[in-house]
């Protein structure tokens, strides 16, 4: 899972020459007009030369890192001028800066990194970069920002705000209403994050108090295991926010097992299973924040544009942003079919 992100979203600046040219006319013809800088950007998705990108990612031992990888592979496939280079994946850093470095001796056009480790993977990124090979740095970020040309991520932060503001939405007519939290590891700055945007919504909510939090570790046992010992605890409360959907699995087991029901619970990151159970609205989960896997296909869009030295379509400019960081989006049952494709397994 990724480890840091940034928040709001922050685009790069281009300087665009607008010199104004003085020639002395010997023919009745007009002098020629440069395209604006809108029209070029709009030229963005004609196909181009072509682009080898690299892709180097973590092994794929979450659903959410699964979808990472198949989202890339399928925008990839939708561009006749791009050659995708994937590597196996690793959570090993020594094997992973192997890999980068594969690619980078390959002399692929861009390289596209989501490090097991972000700092421990900055060395290699400034070596793509020296070596003429831009970076797109993918969400859990390098140490230096010379490491990247583009850094493109989800919002930590923003995911544990919109879930509280959402929780503080329905409760906030319910007098002493109790919440509480099943977290993500807090070894993780991720964790930290979503804790603290949670937080920090709840400040706006005076007669909502959160009464406990476990900490579990993005898996199915764990999200069990911590679920039953926070139904233990607590006799009664009224909302439950669950930072991974993965771990929401073994959350709703635990639930099921105690036969507990009576309070709203709010996942994290958009998994398709809880978007399902969402639209079916016959348990206890009716929401979930997206930290959407969608980024990588995003961050092959701006590869590809690098390696073709054009700017986004939709937005004007010669440059691709700098920063780009994708929305954290509540999804329930007024909005679930609109989702749902995004989900993952």
């Amino acid at each position: 899972m990724p480890e840091t992100s940034r928040r709001g979203m922050l685009f790069g600046t281009a300087a665009i020459g607008a010199g104004a040219f003085l020639t002395a006319c010997t023919s009745n013809e007009p002098p020629k007009k440069e395209p604006a800088a809108n029209e070029q950007a709009a030229s963005a998705d004609k196909p181009g030369k072509p682009v080898t990108i690299g892709f180097a990612g973590p092994q794929a031992d979450h659903g959410w890192l699964n979808a990472i990888n198949e989202n890339a592979k399928s925008r990839a496939e939708t561009y006749s001028d791009v050659t995708l280079d994937i590597t196996e994946g690793s959570n090993d850093t020594a094997a992973q800066i192997g890999q980068v470095e594969t690619l980078i001796n390959k002399k692929v056009d861009v390289l596209v990194i989501l490090p097991a480790d972000g700092k421990a993977l900055t060395q290699v990124g400034l070596k793509a970069m020296r070596a003429g090979i831009p970076v797109i740095n993918l969400d859990r970020i390098f140490a230096s920002p010379q490491a990247y040309r583009c850094w493109i991520g989800g919002d930590n932060y923003g995911m544990g705000l919109n879930a509280g503001n959402y929780i503080g939405e329905k409760l906030k007519d319910k007098p002493d209403a109790k919440v509480i939290e099943l977290s993500g590891p807090d070894s993780l700055e991720l964790t930290q994050q979503r804790t603290k945007g949670f937080d920090d919504a709840l400040k706006n909510y005076p007669n909502i108090k959160k009464v406990a939090r476990q900490a579990a570790d993005f898996t199915v046992e764990s999200g069990q295991a911590k679920m039953a010992q926070l139904l233990q605890a607590q006799s009664s409360f009224d909302a439950l926010w669950n930072h991974d959907d993965d771990q929401g699995v073994g959350a709703l087991r635990a639930i099921d097992q105690a036969g507990r029901d009576g309070f709203l619970m709010v996942g994290g990151a958009g998994a398709k299973a809880a978007m399902d159970a969402i639209k079916a609205d016959d348990g206890v989960l009716k929401a979930t924040v997206l930290y959407p896997p969608i980024m990588a296909a995003s961050a092959i869009d701006l590869a590809r544009a690098l390696g073709q030295s054009k700017g986004v379509s939709g937005l004007s400019g010669l440059e691709i942003p700098a920063q780009v960081t994708l929305f954290s989006a509540v999804v329930d049952k007024t909005n679930v079919d609109d989702y749902l494709p995004q989900g993952f397994s």
